[in-house]
C-alpha cells in the first residue's frame, strides 16, 4: 500500500493532544476537588460504570482518528483488475512435423482452427499479434484489435525447416516493444532482476504454441530471460500427442522451404512423406521458460485439449496490477468509529432523568 499525501499523516498528531488535553482537565479537576463526609453517598449518586465502559468510547475514538488521518493521505492499494488494454502476440510454430497425423488431419490444420476461434472470442479492446516460426521467426501481423488479417495470416500459414522457439520469443517482445513504451526491445540492455523480487507484469503477454523443441538460433531459456527482464509473461503449449504418425501436407501447407517439397500430393489433396525433424516436445525446455517469465506451462494432445486451453488463456493473463485509491474506506471506517464512540459516551453517561425507572 502506498500513499498519495503522505504529509497528511501529520492529522494524527491530533491524537496525542487530544490526549494531554484529557490528562490536563482531569489533574485540574483532582485540584479544584470538594472534600465531602461520605465518599459513600457521591458513589451512589452516580451512575454504576465499570472501568471498560469509561475506556470504550475513547479507545473508539481515537481509533477513528487514526482511520480518519490515513484516509485523508489518500492511501493506494494494489490489486488485480481486469486489464482492457492487453496486447497478446501468438507465436504459432510451423515447422515440418507440424504436418505430423496424430492428430487429425493433421496438427497444423488443428492449431490454425484452434488459433481462429481465439482470436474471434476476444472482445473490446485486446490487440492480437501473429509470429510464425520454423527456423527463422517472423511477425506475419502486427498487434491489432482487427480480427480481418489475423484471420487470413492464420488461414494461410504454411511449413518451414527448423523450429526456432527462442527467436520467436525474441520477436514478440520487439513486436511489443514496438507499440508499448514501458518495454524495451531485445537490442537493449537490461539489468537482471534479483531473485524473490517482486515483478509486476505488464498486461501484454506471449503464448507460443509448438510441437517440438528448438532446433536453432537463441536457446529458448535465454529469450525468456529476456522476456523476463522486460516484465514480459510468456505462455507456453506444448502441443502434439507421444505416438508421432506419417507426416501428411496438403500442397497449400507447404512453403518453399518445407521438408516435404517435391513430394507427391494425392489422395484428395494430401500427399505425403516423412522427414523434417520428427522432433519431441521439449516440455523441460518449455516448462522451464514459463517458469522464469511468470507464465505457465499446458500441454495439449488432441484438439480439444489445445482449444480449451487457448479459451482458457485470457483469464491467466487479462488480469493486471493497478494503485486503486481506498480512501474512502478509511474515511468511512473513521466516521463510524467516531460516532460510536461519541454515541456510547453520551449513552453510559446520560444523566438520572434520562435513565429509565
Amino acid at each position: 500500500m502506498s500513499l498519495s499525501w503522505p504529509w497528511a499523516l501529520l492529522a494524527v498528531l491530533a491524537v496525542p493532544l487530544l490526549l494531554t488535553a484529557r490528562w490536563w482537565l482531569n489533574r485540574r479537576r483532582k485540584r479544584t476537588a470538594v472534600t465531602v463526609s461520605s465518599i459513600a453517598l457521591i458513589r451512589a449518586a452516580l451512575p454504576g460504570r465499570t472501568a471498560w465502559r469509561r475506556r470504550i468510547p475513547v479507545y473508539l475514538f481515537l481509533a477513528g482518528l487514526f482511520a480518519l488521518a490515513g484516509g485523508v493521505a489518500r492511501p493506494q492499494a494494489s490489486v488485480t483488475v481486469p486489464s482492457n488494454d492487453t496486447t497478446i502476440l501468438l507465436a504459432i510454430d510451423v515447422s515440418g512435423s507440424m504436418c505430423n497425423t496424430d492428430i487429425a488431419p493433421n496438427r497444423l490444420a488443428v492449431a490454425v482452427d484452434a488459433a481462429r476461434e481465439f482470436v474471434e472470442a476476444q472482445e473490446g479492446d485486446t490487440r492480437i499479434g501473429l509470429v510464425a516460426f520454423s527456423g527463422i521467426a517472423g511477425l506475419l501481423v502486427a498487434p491489432t484489435a482487427d480480427k480481418a488479417p489475423l484471420l487470413e495470416a492464420i488461414e494461410n500459414l504454411k511449413t518451414g525447416r527448423g523450429t526456432a522457439i527462442g527467436q520467436a520469443i525474441l520477436t514478440s517482445i520487439d513486436a511489443i516493444a514496438e507499440i508499448n513504451p514501458e518495454v524495451a526491445g531485445t537490442g537493449v540492455e537490461l539489468p537482471e532482476t534479483p531473485d524473490g523480487t517482486p515483478i509486476d507484469y505488464q498486461p501484454d503477454t506471449i503464448v507460443v504454441l509448438t510441437d517440438g523443441s528448438n532446433t536453432t538460433g537463441v536457446d529458448p531459456v535465454t529469450a525468456a530471460q529476456q522476456a523476463a527482464a522486460r516484465r514480459l509473461r510468456v505462455y507456453t503449449i506444448g502441443f502434439g500427442t507421444t505416438d508421432p504418425q506419417q507426416m501428411v501436407c496438403t500442397p497449400d501447407q507447404i512453403s518453399g522451404d518445407s521438408a516435404f517439397t517435391g513430394g507427391s500430393f494425392g489422395g484428395g489433396g494430401f500427399g505425403g512423406g516423412r522427414g523434417g525433424g520428427n522432433r519431441e516436445i521439449d516440455e523441460e525446455a518449455l516448462t522451464r521458460v514459463a517458469d522464469l517469465s511468470g507464465g505457465r506451462y499446458f500441454k495439449a494432445e488432441d484438439a480439444e485439449q489445445l482449444t480449451d486451453v487457448l479459451a482458457d488463456l485470457p483469464r491467466e493473463f487479462g488480469l493486471t496490477k493497478r494503485d486503486v485509491e481506498i480512501s474512502a474506506w478509511f474515511l468511512l471506517l473513521g466516521a463510524l468509529l467516531v460516532t460510536a464512540g461519541v454515541t456510547l459516551s453520551l449513552w453510559w453517561n446520560r444523566g438520572p432523568a434520562l435513565r429509565r425507572p
